[in-house]
């Protein structure tokens, strides 16, 4: 189907989005990496949200769903079809112990609005960059806490645009997963039960995890945080630093200096750069430790055209 025409059909039924075509998504993501967007959808509701899913099912036309693009390597052939980008939905509510927050709220945001109702359960996520939905998807975590801890119940939109309240035992949430991707759900919105607690006590645990971050993490480069999953037993962080791999570097990407288990753009990355710099990391790893190293950071969108 052509672009142009999925761009009219779905202004015809999503009058209040912002829709583009052609749209370049590196200015849409941490590591500031990616193509075209064939159609990107910016929905102000959470029913032009459902109505653009439910467009893409019957159209059979693909959808790929972006939140902040915080954990996302977009490849530089870009993406085809819709990308929805959730980030205009971001109301936080809360409603006595619970917060209640739009997927396309920053989790970081969530955590400092807990910290300011006087609710703690949601310190860990104070660092966390990347949107509510995206912490749902991969049950986001650091510091000794993940979304698990305190997730009650999501609502979201099933591939066909039906919506649905599941709770948080149904999204079989373990270590960076849930099955929000193999059950073709998109989290709209979720609801965190929390406990009431002193507002200083869950401030200078909150100041205290965002020294550590400022003062290990590079921060002063883009990224996409940690690139690898902890291997059972160990560090990736500390297997990449002791395979005397930090400065290396591939085109614009490079092993953190910082933090070994960061790989960051120091000088227009491409994605093609970035993977990479992965693979060098997981083949030098794998030779020096027998540790197949597994990505954490998701991988989509098309490689480049071959010259």
């Amino acid at each position: 189907m052509n672009n142009q025409n999925v761009l009219n059909e779905l202004r015809s039924i999503l009058p209040s989005a912002e829709l583009k075509i052609n749209e370049p998504l590196n200015a849409h993501t941490y590591t500031r990496l990616g193509g075209c967007a064939d159609v990107r959808v910016f929905p102000n509701t959470l029913e032009d949200a459902r109505a653009a899913v439910e467009y893409a099912y019957q159209s059979n036309y693909p959808l790929t769903i972006l939140g902040k693009g915080s954990n996302v390597i977009i490849q530089d052939g870009g993406i085809r079809g819709i990308v929805l980008n959730l980030s205009s939905l971001k109301s936080i509510q809360k409603d006595e112990e619970k917060v209640i927050a739009q997927a396309g709220a920053r989790i970081i945001d969530a955590s400092e609005f807990a910290r300011d109702s006087k609710l703690s359960g949601l310190e860990f996520a104070c660092g966390i960059p990347g949107s509510v939905g995206g912490a749902v998807y991969m049950n986001a975590g650091a510091y000794g806490g993940e979304i698990a801890d305190c997730l009650e119940s999501v609502l979201a939109v099933t591939k066909d645009g039906k919506l649905v309240k599941l709770t948080a035992d149904e999204l079989d949430l373990s270590y960076r997963h849930s099955n929000v991707e193999e059950n073709g759900l998109l989290v709209l919105e979720a609801t965190f039960q929390l406990e009431v607690g002193e507002y200083k006590d869950i401030k200078a645990i909150m100041d205290d995890l965002t020294e550590k971050r400022e003062t290990k993490q590079p921060l002063e480069y883009p990224s996409c945080g940690s690139v690898f999953k902890r291997p059972p037993g160990l560090f990736a962080g500390k297997l990449i630093q002791d395979s005397q791999l930090q400065g290396t570097r591939i085109g614009g990407a490079e092993v953190s200096k910082k933090h070994a288990g960061f790989i960051v753009n120091i000088d227009n990355a491409t994605a093609t750069d970035y993977l990479d710099v992965i693979h060098h990391v997981q083949r030098t790893v794998k030779e020096k430790f027998d540790v197949d190293l597994e990505r954490e950071v998701r991988v989509i969108g098309e490689p480049p055209e071959k010259p």
